[in-house]
């Protein structure tokens, strides 16, 4: 309701009592008399599509005829940790594969020098983009520093300055040639494959890595592009830029993370800042990746694990909200220029076109060309997947 769902009812209503009841099962907290909140932004059409969305996201406007609106977005839990671990990997609650691990799973890599998934400056725990039970090589990589500063390493352990490379290289063929003894006496072990497949990734990592997180052969307009060397702008920038580094250098999946939404107060201050800081970037993103022809084969996903309530917590902020909230989606093979699903007249419930997190795993799977009820891995004597035994492809937003 203050970015893509505009409410004219909340608007009109806003400061009114709630037209609603809260949930008996959810939490309270600042919400003693809580009033309707309108918009803390204004709207605008944009595109030929005429998209209604916020004013504190011009440059994203500028690619409203790329976007897909999904408005009913809804998930399991309205909990931080767990809806973000669902988020990640279709479950609340089980250590279970995360989506790009499952890509990674089944798609295979088209750089045998990186990586198939990458996670920039991730936010939460290693197991949101843990490869759980399949394979080492799957797991995400997560990149710790996108500065410019060449003393800081950008991935942990990835070099090891006391010994020359040849060591190196002589230390892992003694390595691996004990796992490979090893893997003819045991005749199958996946986990002792994917050490195996590990250690080479990891040794061709220090050679390829540092090419790609070195800007130097990027444009001046590249980089204005994104908003680098702009003081609010500069670290998200680089994320996005490198995001589309990775993507043109072969890497299947790369989660780009931002922190800072959660407004349970002052939040007619704290959304502009997140907006500002976010919105150039994404949007130079999107226009990169379209002048160089690699948005109709990337799908970009934008959003978070829930969204926030039409009603004020603490007076001035949103508590969470994950029964009706928005994403979107542009390239990689879905409609532009489109909304798909509604909410309420405020913004508060998925009314029509709902999509769970689970039918957006199954839609991104499709779009990749992989079905989510085929890719599947046996595991503790039962066959698992991302979308558990839930997920519909959502048919309408595929162009």
């Amino acid at each position: 309701m203050d970015l893509f769902d505009h409410k004219p009812e909340l608007e009109k209503r806003s400061g009114s009592d709630l037209p609603y009841k809260l949930p008996e099962t959810e939490a309270t907290v600042g919400l003693d008399n809580t009033k309707l909140l309108g918009s803390v932004s204004g709207f605008r059409h944009a595109g030929d599509c005429g998209l209604y969305m916020s004013d504190l996201l011009p440059h994203t406007a500028k690619h409203a005829d790329d976007l897909c609106v999904l408005r009913a977005v809804h998930a399991g839990s309205p909990n931080h940790p767990v809806a973000i671990r669902q988020l990640h990997t279709g479950n609340l609650f089980d250590v279970v594969p995360s989506m790009g691990s499952w890509l990674s799973y089944g798609l295979g890599t088209e750089n045998q020098q990186l990586p198939s998934y990458i996670t920039i400056l991730p936010q939460e725990g290693e197991r949101n983009y843990s490869s759980a039970f399949l394979a080492a090589i799957h797991q995400g990589t997560a990149i710790q520093s996108v500065g410019s500063s060449p003393n800081k390493a950008p991935i942990r352990h990835l070099t090891d300055r006391s010994v020359s490379e040849d060591v190196q290289r002589r230390r892992i063929d003694l390595i691996q040639q004990m796992n490979r003894r090893q893997l003819e006496r045991l005749e199958t072990d996946q986990q002792m494959e994917g050490v195996i497949e590990s250690f080479e990734l990891a040794f061709k990592m220090q050679a390829e890595t540092p090419k790609l997180v070195d800007f130097a052969e990027e444009s001046k307009e590249t980089q204005a592009l994104y908003g680098i060397g702009e003081k609010q702008t500069d670290t998200f920038g680089r994320q996005c830029l490198l995001a589309r580094r990775l993507s043109e250098a072969g890497v299947r999946f790369i989660q780009v993370s931002l922190g800072g939404w959660d407004h349970h107060n002052k939040i007619s201050t704290g959304l502009p800042d997140r907006c500002a800081v976010s919105d150039k970037p994404v949007a130079g993103l999107l226009a990169d990746l379209k002048t160089r022809g690699l948005l109709d084969d990337t799908l970009v996903l934008w959003g978070g694990e829930f969204g926030r309530t039409p009603h004020a917590q603490f007076g001035d902020g949103r508590e969470h909200n994950h029964h009706g909230f928005t994403m979107w989606m542009a390239g990689g093979g879905v409609k532009g220029g489109i909304t798909h699903g509604a909410t309420d007249d405020f913004g508060y419930y998925g009314v029509e076109g709902q999509v769970h997190i689970n039918d957006l795993h199954a839609t991104m799977l499709h779009l990749m060309g992989l079905d989510h009820e085929r890719l599947t891995f046996k595991h503790h004597g039962r066959p698992f997947r991302l979308t558990d035994v839930a997920g519909n492809v959502v048919k309408e937003i595929l162009a």
